[in-house]
Parts: C-alpha cells; structure tokens; sequence
C-alpha cells in the first residue's frame, strides 16, 4: 500500500461526523450535536469543511413542530470518484466508481498477467483514462486508485512480493508506475483481500466477522475481524494455500504426508485427480465445465476437495469464530458439490459454540466484486482513516 504527499480530503477531527452521514440518514446540524456531545459551535465549523468540499450537501427540511423548519445535511457520494483494477492471471477490470462503490463506468479484458507489469499496467493506465473520460468527470475529481493482484503483496509498499504467477513483477512499484500517470493515492492488495471487501460491503454488510475463501488456480483468505480487513504483519494474513491439510477419520490421507491445501484442492489439482481417474482436464475452467454438468468423477473430485478444504477451515472457524464464511472462485462456481464437502467437515469438526450460528455460502458479489473491494478499500483509507 502507499502514498502520495496532498492535502487531506477529509480533516481528521471532521471524519467521525461524515461517517455519521455516510452510513445513517440525513441529519440536522442539532442532530449530529446531539449524537456527538460536541459543541454546536465545532459541529458547524467541522460541517463548514465538509461541504465545501461537496462531500455533504443540503438534503431538504425536517419536519417542524413550529417556526422554520431545521435543515437536513446529507453525504453526497457523487462529490468524487475513484479508479478500481481487479487484475486476474487471464483477467483484467477496471472501474470508475462513486464514494458509495456504485460502478458508474467499467472496462474488462483478457489479459496475460505473466506478460509482465508493463504492458498489463500499460493497459490500466489506458482504461483508466478511458473510463474517465466516457464519465465526463475531471481528473480533479479522483481521489485514489485501488488496486487487486493475483498474488502475494507487501501491505506497506504495494509491491508484489515473490508472486508465484507473476514472472517479472517481484517488487516492481505498481503504486509508482501509476502515480506518474495520476497524482493520487495509490492502493495495492493481493486480489482474496480485495474480493473479501467487495462481498462484504455487498452481501454481507451487517457482519463484522467473515472469512472469504477464494478457489481457483490458487487458493486464499481474506479475513474481516471486528468489521476491519486483517492483513497480518506484513500482509500475508490469510495464506491457506500452504497450510498442510491435518489428514483425519473424516479425510484420509491421499497425497503425500506434507501436502498442502493448495496441491489437494485448487483448480489444477483437480483437473490432475480428473486426469488420473478417466475424465481429462487441466484447468480450472475444465473442473467449472466438467462440475456444471454434473459429470460423476468431476463431483467426486471436488466434493474432495471441498472435505480438505474444511480440514483447514475447521481450524481457522475454531480460531477465529466468524458468523459467515464465503466460498468464491471459479471451482465454487460449479455447484453445491465444494460446499458439501465443506460443510461435511466444518460442521463435524468445529466446536458446537463456533458453529453455533456459523452460515458457510456461496459468493454473491459476481464478476465486480474485485473492483468493489479495491474501490472500498481507498474510500474507507481516504474517508476513514487517518492521514499517516
């Protein structure tokens, strides 16, 4: 993740009252005093910032007991605008989204993220400029650029670091390469934690404790705690492809003793078990198609999968007690038959008290959640947080 040296969009001390707006009703000024403690006095200078800045706007009368009726101030969240790229290993999306996360302009592609980082972030810069311009919003009206990769990155610098289906991009500055061509804030994250905030500000907005789970050619976590996504130490949080499947009764070993979850359960070690068993496949597309259809050793194979995947969810539920765990990607997509064998597990093998309310479901934030997430994540850094 970095940063660009600029004005603070939004002043510290004025953020708690636009949060106040951004996720309740419109409010009178007596209101927010009310709600706050403050003084009605620092209310209205603090409001002072945020609405000439346009991020809060007059949203008409409140009904009065007697005498000029009080007026309602709300968020407006078409005051500014940011970039969002979702960057898969054949995939490539990028969004010009509002300050709510609504799309309002989009771009995809097929992209070959081993090309190599710059002609791929030559292809962003080029939709981005596009997609701003079909919106006929300025390029002073952008506030950021978030930005989600298929692979593991430093929460500290946005570089990639050692990402394995990414030849070319080890520490290559995404967060530099982008902001010679928009000054503005530049935001990278490995693309499970991105899809995590996208499903959770879509399906999910009311819970503070999820765990997105992501299978495809890989398989990741992105974990929200306390309603905040927890990025580790050094932003590798959530690296359940290389955790060793803890072979059980319910899941006999059947694979090597030191298997990971990844060389068991992802898209391409599927499509090898296919393979092996008289149903030729090789990618995770392949085991999608082959599931879709229901043909009898692709649902063997993923309802496997699925049972090894609970193996290392279990822990994970026993560790951290979330209220919901979302199973997205593309072998996700090819029916009940992962999720069977997840819950088979889970539910056998948690605690009583961790599964107690625990739902384990499908993804329902589609093709834009990527974009959603990487779109949230500078909307909560630019309006939330405060400055560094």
């Amino acid at each position: 993740m970095s940063d660009v040296e600029r004005p603070a969009l939004v002043a510290s001390e004025a953020r708690g009252l636009l949060r106040m707006l951004r996720t309740g009703p419109p409010r009178t000024r007596a209101q927010l005093a009310e709600l706050t403690g403050l003084a009605r006095s620092t209310v209205a200078a603090r409001l002072d910032g945020l609405i000439n800045s346009g991020l809060v706007i007059p949203a008409g009368d409140e009904l009065s007991s007697g005498g000029r009726p009080p007026a309602l101030l709300a968020f407006n969240p078409s005051a500014r605008v940011v970039l969002a790229v979702d960057l898969g290993a054949t995939h490539g999306v990028v969004a010009l989204t509002d300050l709510a996360g609504d799309i309002l302009r989009i771009e995809s592609a097929e992209i070959t993220i081993a090309a190599g980082p710059e002609p791929v972030l030559d292809w962003v810069v080029s939709a981005a400029r596009r997609v701003l311009r079909a919106s006929g919003r300025a390029r002073r009206d952008l506030i950021g650029i978030g930005v989600g990769l298929p692979g593991p990155v430093e929460h500290s610098s946005g570089r990639p670091i050692n990402p394995p289906i990414m030849p070319g991009w080890n520490r290559f500055d995404v967060p530099g390469c982008l902001r010679r061509h928009f000054d503005v804030p530049v935001l990278v994250d490995n693309d499970v934690n991105i899809l995590a905030l996208g499903e959770h500000a879509v399906s999910w907005p009311n819970e503070t404790d999820l765990v997105f789970v992501k299978v495809s050619t890989g398989i990741g976590a992105g974990i929200i705690s306390g309603g905040r996504l927890q990025r580790g130490a050094q932003g590798s949080a959530g690296d359940l492809g290389h955790v060793r499947v803890p072979f059980t009764a319910r899941t006999p070993q059947h694979g090597a003793v030191d298997a990971d979850l990844e060389a068991l359960a992802s898209g391409p070690a599927i499509a090898a078990w296919m393979s092996a068993h008289g149903a030729p496949a090789r990618t995770s597309q392949d085991v999608l198609e082959a599931g879709l259809r229901c043909d009898p050793v692709a649902v063997q194979g993923i309802r496997q999968a699925g049972r090894d995947l609970g193996e290392v969810l279990a822990t994970v539920v026993n560790l951290l007690n979330p209220s919901i765990v979302v199973i997205g990607g593309s072998v996700a997509r090819s029916g009940e038959h992962l999720l069977a064998g997840i819950r088979e597990v889970v539910y056998g093998q948690s605690t009583p008290l961790a599964t107690q309310t625990l739902s384990i479901v499908h993804s329902q934030a589609g093709t834009t959640g990527g974009v959603l997430g990487a779109a949230i994540m500078v909307i909560q850094r630019v309006l939330d947080e405060p400055a560094p």
